[in-house]
């Protein structure tokens, strides 16, 4: 693994020149249009990265990008990879190693979840404090690498407190509701039953997802600091469970992006 996040960590660099990323920000659904935010100096699509997995989810783009976004230098993945789509843990979250190398201090994470809270609604967003994982893989399993991080390393407060405590505030100044919640991650790529949905609420749980705890894991791993935030596209909690499509999942996401977008702007810029 080392070896191949140097060889791609080289090929970025060859192309970047002297642009160092301070920020990394994976754009998963609710977020894909930070991007035009962006005052983009480079963008590498996956397919040309050597070593990168390419993602397949019909609305998630496949590109990497380098600019600046409120006067900070940052990489976004422009379109995230899951572990439903086929590929293992050390795949999806190799990007995740590559940014480290780049240069990155902190990593942002975004996503669309499913409430399991009666006190979460649908369009709401959530500051994601804690998880619960309850994906089949480890992104760690297997040999260690001591250049990376401890052979088990701490996940006592796996999502930084100061930037949840910041992204609180800035999104009450913004007049948007939003709240501190604990995310539970699973395989997917289908929708929870009802006694799915019962259970994770019962094991502690206030959002779902398919993504982003193998992400945190790694960036956990390498001591990098993760701030993860949520969009609230459906509610699970109702004892009369409706079907939900995809189509409405991406319509309530891009209804609560600017405010998502907006919050995740102002943060950066904080640090």
């Amino acid at each position: 693994m080392y070896h191949l996040v140097e060889d791609t960590v080289s090929f970025i660099r060859q192309r970047i020149g002297e642009f160092t990323p301070e920020f990394g920000i994976i754009l998963g659904t609710g977020l894909g249009k930070l991007v035009n935010e962006i005052d983009i100096a480079y963008q590498i699509m996956y397919v040309n990265i050597p070593n990168f997995p390419i993602s397949t989810v019909e609305f998630h783009t496949g590109k990497l990008i380098f600019g600046v976004l409120n006067g900070r230098n940052v990489v976004a993945m422009q379109g995230r990879l899951h572990y439903y789509e086929g590929y293992n843990m050390q795949e999806i979250t190799f990007p995740v190693r590559v940014m480290k190398d780049l240069g990155i201090k902190k990593l942002f994470v975004s996503n669309a979840s499913g409430s399991l809270n009666e006190n979460i609604k649908k369009g709401d967003i959530c500051i994601i404090d804690d998880h619960i994982n309850l994906l089949p893989d480890n992104p760690l399993r297997g040999p260690n690498d001591d250049r990376y991080g401890d052979r088990f390393p701490d996940m006592s407060a796996p999502y930084d407190k100061v930037m949840q405590e910041q992204a609180l505030q800035i999104a009450s100044n913004l007049d948007v509701r939003a709240q501190r919640v604990v995310y539970v991650s699973t395989l997917g790529p289908n929708l929870e039953t009802r006694a799915e949905y019962r259970y994770m609420r019962l094991i502690g749980g206030d959002i779902v997802g398919m993504s982003t705890v193998p992400e945190v894991i790694v960036a956990n791993h390498m001591q990098l600091p993760v701030f993860a935030i949520s969009v609230v596209t459906d509610e699970g909690f109702h004892a009369d469970l409706q079907p939900v499509s995809l189509q409405e999942i991406v319509r309530v996401a891009s209804e609560v992006e600017p405010k998502m977008t907006q919050v995740l702007k102002e943060l950066i810029a904080m640090q």
